[in-house]
């Protein structure tokens, strides 16, 4: 039965009104003014430049977006030192979690479609996780206890499922019997290993994760978990998912989980840390160079596994600060991407002005994280690359860099503190 509006009280329609127009408000991203100084943005070059000049990366990528208008994008140093390639702006990084963005994308377009809910349980597409354990450590050591509910859709995308990568001592062994966890690789890595993700994953089910489900923010294989139920749901590949619904329809050109080998020139080396704070090549292999061009080519790792340029990452950034939409290619739909990018976990990830949605960490409090406005979301990569987006200030900000393990150089708060000093009111006409 269809009702008609003129057929409804006029104090109806008057509440409906003011209810339309609170939610407009909700999805409104109050911006401000400010506009980029040109002079004062020249300042982010001396920060580049200072980092590769003492050794501290070996090069470096910095992009910056403001309305969707590239404002910076320079390269410093050397994509491979050693063979004396220098940086370029079109060199290919290893993404590492920043990753999950795009998986946690994929998982909300299937939601969009009615093919999932956030609430159902991840057993539905993967069995293993029908019954679940979580390791409690006791007094008498350690005890193994049933999940008191089943792990959601929804407990993955904002890690409170209370699985990590397995490096917690009294669950290493075990991982790493099974081919998780930390041993030959990081937690985090599956480039190397010779099976689908999904196999990878029905195994992690079979283990006792290290809390129980909806408790705490514990980060780990959340989103590798994901990156299956997308090969489940939709019958493709994840790579390939990517390729026809995501990356490819936003002209991401650059962004893969393997690198096709024509390009392998066009790859950043990694480096590791030294002694003296300076960065030195890391070796090959899974805590190295990895195994992106030349592996086995079939874990498509929906936590870790891209490689993509800043350019590129910028186009899917930008994207999402446009409600889901860009150059006409609508992705997700203005509502999904509010609540995508608003906390959505409480305290549970800090009790100090940050919060975490379905896939982003999120800025509550001014203050909480640099310079950064409230609304601002973002995330980093193993590697040490990391982005966020200021919808405030209409920015988008990414840095390329290829340290691993990420030390905590510095260098991602002087790019961000150097973008902000140069937002700065219009000048008075």
């Amino acid at each position: 039965m269809r009702l008609a509006l003129r057929s409804l009280p006029v104090f109806m329609l008057l509440c409906m009104g003011v209810a339309a127009a609170a939610l407009a408000q909700d999805l409104a991203v109050p911006v401000t003014g400010n506009v980029i100084d040109p002079e004062r943005l020249v300042r982010v070059d001396s920060v580049l430049e200072r980092y590769v000049r003492e050794g501290r990366v070996a090069g470096a990528v910095g992009l910056v977006l403001h309305d969707g208008e590239v404002v910076y994008e320079r390269a410093v140093g050397w994509a491979d030192r050693e063979a004396g390639r220098p940086m370029t702006t079109d060199t290919i990084f290893r993404i590492a979690s920043q990753t999950k963005a795009l998986t946690s994308t994929a998982i909300l377009m299937l939601v969009e479609e009615g093919r999932i809910n956030l609430e159902d349980p991840v057993s539905r597409w993967m069995p293993t996780f029908e019954r679940t354990m979580v390791a409690v450590r006791s007094d008498t050591g350690l005890v193994l206890e049933p999940a008191r509910r089943a792990i959601t859709i929804r407990d993955l995308l904002t890690h409170t499922a209370g699985i990590s990568y397995g490096g917690e001592p009294w669950v290493a062994a075990r991982y790493r019997a099974q081919g998780l966890g930390y041993g030959e690789a990081y937690g985090w890595y599956t480039a190397h290993l010779d099976e689908p993700i999904c196999e990878t994953m029905d195994r992690l089910g079979t283990l006792p994760f290290v809390e129980q489900p909806g408790v705490r923010w514990v980060y780990g294989y959340a989103t590798d978990i994901l990156g299956c139920v997308v090969e489940r749901v939709s019958g493709r590949p994840l790579d390939a998912f990517f390729r026809e619904r995501l990356t490819g329809p936003l002209g991401m050109t650059d962004t893969y989980f393997y690198l096709p080998p024509a390009q392998r020139d066009r790859l950043a080396a990694v480096y590791t840390p030294g002694d003296d704070g300076r960065v030195v090549r890391a070796p090959d292999g899974p805590r190295g160079q990895g195994d992106y061009v030349d592996g086995p080519r079939r874990s498509f790792s929906g936590g870790a596994g891209l490689l993509s340029t800043a350019r590129d990452y910028a186009r899917f950034l930008e994207m999402i600060r446009n409600g889901g939409i860009l150059d006409g290619v609508r992705i997700l739909a203005p509502h999904t991407v509010a609540v995508m990018t608003s906390n959505q976990v409480g305290t549970r990830y800090s009790e100090d002005g940050l919060g975490f949605g379905l896939g982003f960490q999120t800025t509550d409090r001014l203050g909480a994280n640099g310079f950064s406005s409230v609304g601002t979301f973002g995330w980093s990569g193993a590697y040490g690359s990391a982005y966020e987006v200021d919808p405030k200030e209409r920015l988008v900000l990414v840095l390329m860099i290829q340290v691993v393990p990420y030390y905590g150089s510095g260098l991602r708060e002087a790019f961000k503190a150097a973008v902000y000093q140069a937002l700065v009111p219009p000048p008075v006409e």
